[in-house]
């Protein structure tokens, strides 16, 4: 298998992961392409490889560093904004923690605690009450472990992991 192949393949896979993941396939092809990019691409240079939009590639885009994922950087002499992965896995994984736990963990937590303040004559509302607070307990946990994997360093991470 060739570069051009080995690098479509990636592309695609990486793409369907990130699909299955819950975040759009072309943001996650456009993180892959940049993750194997031995340097900074602009936006045209994203288009072309990927044969999307400007409006989808600018979106997705804005995307990727919202989750720091990537980082714009400038050329001396041109006008355009190049884009660079971060390399570093590590720092990625943290990074779409922090986002999963942001967007989906924290609101869920805040429904669930309210929820739990439920008051009703009805006799479902015991069983109710505590399915919610036991799947309340469980998410806090939750979010208290991937706030300490965030938090660590991927040494410690994966020598405690290990044990």
């Amino acid at each position: 298998m060739d570069y051009q192949e080995a690098s479509a393949s990636f592309i695609e896979a990486w793409g369907k992961m990130g699909s299955n993941w819950g975040v759009s396939r072309t943001m996650a092809q456009i993180h892959a392409l940049l993750l194997i990019s031995p340097e900074p691409l602009s936006t045209e240079d994203i288009m072309d490889a990927l044969k999307v939009s400007r409006g989808s590639t600018s979106m997705n885009l804005r995307a990727l560093l919202d989750w720091n994922l990537i980082h714009k950087e400038l050329k001396a002499g041109d006008r355009r904004e190049y884009f660079a992965a971060e390399k570093d896995i590590w720092t990625v994984f943290k990074n779409v923690i922090k986002q999963r736990k942001k967007k989906e963990l924290e609101p869920m937590i805040q429904v669930l605690r309210e929820l739990s303040q439920t008051e009703d004559d009805d006799y479902r509302t015991d069983e109710f009450k505590r399915v919610v607070e036991e799947i309340r307990l469980f998410s806090e946990k939750a979010d208290k472990t991937l706030s300490t994997v965030t938090e660590s360093k991927a040494s410690q991470f994966f020598r405690t992991f290990l044990k």
